[in-house]
């Protein structure tokens, strides 16, 4: 098959970066170069570029710009989250979360739990979706926190964050939320969903990789998890990545409702293409509930066939999709977030995942159907499980 250009549909591990955002961030990187710590003027010039980014993502959540921490992404953030408050807080030693979080929630519970803390980890039903009810019924006197994720990262549903804290409100527990994906591709109140702690990066949303931000809501004490020269008021030791840092706000200043609306519109006509192949499944919610869908998401089985040798076919012709989790893929382990929504070993061995980005256009998904569909016929020919 004669090949086109090339086809990006791997958005959920990470992003193209704005033209915009390069462009501002170039400005930091060869003129606008001081240390943020410096007292002279371009350090100065520099603490100015920070303050500036604070506001413009504290502007984007509904939060005071003195909520917002810098940190090196969403791993960092969740780390700071869950350990900050685990170790601020000794008198309360139990976690709530899910069985389909990111690795970086997961690993953290299960670190956590060799420090002595409890962790429940909720049940989600076919489509990802946690019971609000199930989090309720999981708080004890005990408990000192609820973590949940906002968008997941591989089926793409969204959460009833807005009942859920409501419920971690009324019963005094802090509730934190991982919404690297969902960030400005949903609307996130940090008020009106009464959100503690909200963790966020700028790779998922077209700015850079390396640079992320937790929200901590004023009042609110953790214990650092990082040493040093008390940067980000003690809470984040480290030269602060200006560059970084202003090429985050940058892409959270862009960011528009059309292209909520232009994802969603692609999303949901590739999902209608790729249901017309024979013996595919899509995983995640459906029908009804695909609005509470991420917009750039959809993840599907195909009967009878190797994901990987899917994957596989369609990056020769130039299309390149997940398996999975990008920052799980190089392990050879089935996905936590399939398993824990009922699939099957072969229905998850034949999974991909496809995650698209305002930049995708319909001619592009047009040429991604037609490879797809003679790859999965050639594929299901050989197939051993036929």
């Amino acid at each position: 098959m004669k090949k086109t250009k090339q086809v990006y549909l791997d958005n959920a591990a990470t992003t193209k970066v704005e033209p915009r955002v390069a462009k501002v961030m170039n400005t930091y990187l060869s003129k606008k170069y001081g240390n943020a710590s410096s007292l002279h003027q371009k350090g100065q010039e520099a603490r100015k570029a920070v303050e500036e980014a604070r506001h413009i993502i504290a502007r984007s959540i509904n939060a005071k710009p003195e909520e917002i921490i810098f940190t090196s992404g969403g791993t960092e953030s969740n780390n700071l989250a869950l350990k900050g408050l685990y170790f601020e807080n000794k008198n309360k030693k139990h976690i709530i979360t899910t069985k389909i979080e990111h690795e970086s929630i997961l690993e953290v519970c299960r670190w956590l739990e060799k420090q002595g803390c409890k962790v429940s980890y909720l049940n989600v039903d076919k489509e990802g979706f946690v019971n609000p009810k199930d989090v309720e019924k999981a708080i004890t006197p005990e408990t000192l926190v609820v973590s949940i994720i906002h968008g997941n990262n591989e089926i793409g549903t969204l959460q009833n964050i807005e009942e859920i804290g409501k419920i971690c409100r009324s019963k005094g527990v802090y509730f934190h939320v991982d919404a690297c994906q969902a960030f400005t591709k949903t609307k996130i109140d940090i008020i009106k969903q009464n959100i503690d702690l909200l963790t966020l990066n700028g790779h998922k949303i077209h700015g850079p990789k390396g640079v992320g931000a937790l929200f901590k809501r004023e009042g609110i004490k953790i214990t650092p998890i990082l040493h040093g020269g008390g940067h980000e008021k003690g809470l984040r030791s480290g030269t602060e990545n200006i560059a970084g840092i202003v090429g985050f706000a940058e892409a959270v200043r862009i960011a528009k409702e059309s292209d909520i609306r232009k994802m969603k519109n692609l999303r949901d006509y590739l999902i209608k293409e790729i249901m017309k192949i024979p013996n595919t499944k899509l995983n995640g919610p459906a029908g009804k509930n695909l609005e509470h869908r991420l917009c750039n998401n959809i993840n599907v089985s195909f009967k009878n066939i190797d994901g990987e040798a899917l994957l596989s076919s369609l990056d020769e012709n130039g299309i390149f999709v997940s398996t999975g989790s990008a920052c799980a893929s190089h392990r050879l382990e089935r996905s936590h977030v399939l398993k824990a929504i009922g699939l099957n070993d072969r229905e998850i061995n034949s999974a991909i995942r496809i995650s698209i980005s305002k930049f995708t256009t319909k001619e592009e998904l047009e040429y991604f159907i037609k490879v797809l569909n003679v790859i999965v016929k050639k594929l299901r020919q050989i197939s051993p499980f036929v």
